[in-house]
């Protein structure tokens, strides 16, 4: 037990009520303090632990058997006084251990979740370092988490993005801003058919064209729990150089995040 004021609370608030019943008995009746024990040595056991609380139930038996050796000018134990003091050890050590237990129990799973927390957010921050788009969606797709270079590649603003959007929204927000290098009239038959692939969870990679000239590969992976990771890898290299081959230059350009590539090409061809 580590001693320091969570520690000797309970103890020296159960000595405390001890002496002041033994006091006040000297003057008036005083009823048995025994359920006023119970309940310090619960808040021993929540307050600091296990050990804390056993410290409290055994100053709590102490005192009780000192109050009632004296109890009402009558000298000695009667029956009845040593059963209060039977029930009153065995209640006091129960509510010790149950507290103490249940007071550990809560502090692993905090302890628990902490680390997960911070796993989760050493994961978040290296997945906004890759230039793959990433979405993960819950078994109603709704986005749980939308990485940096997803919200790039589709002007998304942080505020949207972090309010849980729906997959849906994300496709309508990237019809409405002129992401796609679609038409109008097939953008509709486009969503239907992402939005297909995410409920049946089809992993067929497909290449989405945006309007800027990049080419990301959309792919589909279904999770145990119902959701779904998207992944928006870049392909323009890839994809792009086999267009034509005069332009392989410019589209390798638009990769480059500051546009240092871009401004040169677009010099060099001037």
């Amino acid at each position: 037990m580590r001693f320091g004021w969570r520690a000797i609370c309970g103890p020296a608030l159960t000595a405390a009520t001890a002496l002041l019943a033994l006091l006040l008995d000297r003057f008036l009746p005083v009823p048995s303090p025994a359920p006023l024990f119970v309940c310090i040595v619960a808040f021993a056991g929540s307050l600091s632990g296990l050990a804390s609380g056993l410290v409290s139930a055994a100053i709590a038996v102490i005192g009780a058997a000192l109050f009632f050796l004296d109890h009402r000018g009558v000298s000695g134990y009667v029956t009845g006084d040593l059963v209060r003091l039977g029930l009153l050890a065995l209640t006091a050590a129960g509510t010790a251990g149950i507290t103490g237990l249940m007071r550990q129990r809560l502090l692993d799973a905090f302890a628990l979740e902490r680390r997960h927390y911070a796993t989760a957010a050493r994961l978040s921050a290296a997945l906004d370092q890759v230039d793959i788009g990433i979405v993960l969606l819950d078994s109603e797709t709704r986005a749980e988490f939308i990485n940096r270079a997803f919200r790039d590649y589709f002007s998304l603003p942080d505020e949207k993005a972090d309010s849980r959007p729906p997959f849906i929204a994300l496709m309508y927000h990237g019809r409405d801003t002129g992401a796609f290098e679609l038409p109008e009239d097939e953008l509709s038959a486009f969503i239907a058919q992402r939005m297909e692939m995410v409920r049946i969870g089809d992993a067929t990679p497909i290449n989405i064209n945006l309007a800027n000239g990049e080419v990301l590969r959309f792919s589909c992976t279904a999770l145990p729990d119902g959701g779904r990771m998207l992944s928006y890898t870049p392909v323009t290299d890839l994809v792009r150089h086999t267009d034509e081959t005069s332009r392989a230059d410019y589209y390798r350009a638009l990769r480059d995040p500051a546009g240092r590539k871009l401004m040169r090409y677009l010099r060099v061809a001037e």
